[in-house]
């Protein structure tokens, strides 16, 4: 498979799934809204600094997503134990989604660059630390499975993320992202990757790494599913390049 291939299937499965969710988002945000029937129940125990409470607004919003994906969504889920949280097998390829929640506070963690696991990604690279110092990292997922085999099938990477105010739990982008299958990383380089706080640990550099630079007309690596338009003009000039893929879907 050429690289070019390569960014054709991780393009290709980008539109589908971003599709899917567009097709699916009044289900996604009537499920978001489904906390607020119950309100009474959970509020004094959200953001509960004792280590027994409610700590953030991922398990909701996780649980609505995932049960979309997984009832309604692309291809066989797949029971391996090392994988994202979601894993499809799909005619070409297997599919790694993880889903992201950031408080809007940390709003560069997504803008910039999002944490990974092992697990969700097959993108091996040096990760050159602020302090100079070089770090190899080696992701769980291979870049094939079954390589070298007749029914040999790349491994694909997605992040969905939402972007929230963790004041209110109001939304304001949610996206998906397409992260280079290891295969690339003779373009990419490290570009892909940031460190992490931790050793071993690393982060997607969304960032740098934007474009399917191997296609003819570049396009985006990122999919704006929604975005809040009453957000503050001061958080919009923030999320700048989401505005403009939100207003030009195939920039």
């Amino acid at each position: 498979m050429t690289p070019q291939e390569i960014e054709q299937l991780e393009l290709k499965y980008l539109n589908k799934y971003y599709y899917f969710l567009k097709f699916a988002e009044d289900e996604m945000f009537q499920g978001f809204r489904t906390k607020e029937h119950i309100k009474d129940d959970w509020i004094g125990l959200y953001g509960s600094n004792d280590g027994e409470g409610i700590s953030d607004f991922a398990v909701g919003a996780e649980r609505i997503v995932y049960s979309l994906l997984n009832g309604k969504g692309i291809g066989q889920p797949n029971s391996s134990p090392v994988g994202a949280d979601m894993f499809f097998e799909v005619e070409d390829a297997f599919i790694h989604i993880d889903m992201k929640t950031v408080n809007l506070k940390n709003v560069g963690d997504f803008t910039n660059s999002i944490f990974i696991g092992e697990n969700q990604n097959s993108y091996k690279a040096e990760i050159i630390k602020r302090n100079g110092n070089i770090e190899l990292y080696e992701p769980a997922l291979p870049t094939f499975y079954g390589k070298g085999n007749e029914n040999e099938k790349i491994c694909l990477t997605y992040f969905i993320t939402i972007l929230y105010d963790k004041e209110d739990l109001t939304i304001k982008v949610i996206s998906i992202d397409s992260m280079p299958n290891g295969e690339l990383s003779f373009h990419y380089k490290n570009r892909p990757l940031r460190a992490g706080k931790n050793p071993g640990k690393a982060r997607f550099n969304i960032q740098e790494v934007n474009k399917f630079e191997l296609l003819s007309d570049q396009p985006s690596r990122i999919k704006v599913v929604y975005f809040d338009e009453n957000m503050s003009l001061e958080l919009r000039k923030k999320l700048s390049l989401f505005d403009k893929i939100n207003n030009h879907p195939n920039y």
